[in-house]
């Protein structure tokens, strides 16, 4: 999902999808930036095609791809970031977790990592356990990456919710706690701003 609003306003970016089409998780995460464009924000979305374009993480590597240098420096400039995972096995996807991989490019930039970011943070699952044990492990990675997980995270048991291309949730519960998700990264984004600026 292309950044379509003016270049000024601070940036909320989204990571979050499956390979292979546009998954609940990507839908769920859609939700969630236009919440947060809304509060007069700029987003740009890393959906599954996009992940699907980042080469295994190679930390050795003395190059990197196109996508992956548009990913890095999309990162460097967000003031907070949401991710959404889909609970694969107990845990966060491979792509998703490749993606996170990547940003160790940013260990030596005055703001390593996440420093200091917000960080909302949304998993999908078919079924309950999935969902609780994927949002620990995305707080788990965000707090090793020096960020803030927003205190409510989005569980969303896709057994229960379907979502539709409209941007719609067939549970009005769950399109609630997805705008809930970007309300609260929009709030502390610009503290965090003030923090690095």
């Amino acid at each position: 999902m292309a950044d379509t609003a003016p270049a000024d306003l601070p940036l909320v970016v989204g990571i979050g999808g499956t390979i292979g089409g546009v998954s609940s998780t990507e839908r769920a995460l859609m939700i969630a930036l236009d919440s947060v464009g809304r509060e007069g924000f700029r987003t740009r979305m890393f959906g599954g095609a996009d992940m699907a374009r980042l080469p295994l993480y190679d930390p050795k590597a003395t190059s990197r791809t196109d996508a992956e240098l548009e990913f890095v420096e999309t990162v460097r400039q967000a003031s907070a970031l949401i991710i959404a995972s889909p609970g694969y096995h107990g845990s966060i996807s491979g792509v998703v977790k490749n993606a996170l991989d990547l940003l160790e490019e940013t260990a030596g930039d005055a703001r390593p990592y996440l420093a200091d970011m917000p960080v909302g943070l949304i998993a999908t699952a078919y079924g309950w356990q999935a969902t609780g044990s994927t949002i620990a492990a995305l707080r788990s990675i965000v707090h090793a990456l020096r960020g803030w997980p927003t205190p409510f995270a989005a569980a969303i048991n896709t057994q229960l919710t379907k979502f539709d291309d409209a941007g719609g949730a067939s549970e009005p519960a769950v399109l609630d706690q997805l705008v809930m998700v970007g309300q609260q990264v929009a709030r502390f984004a610009p503290l965090a701003a003030a923090t690095n600026g």
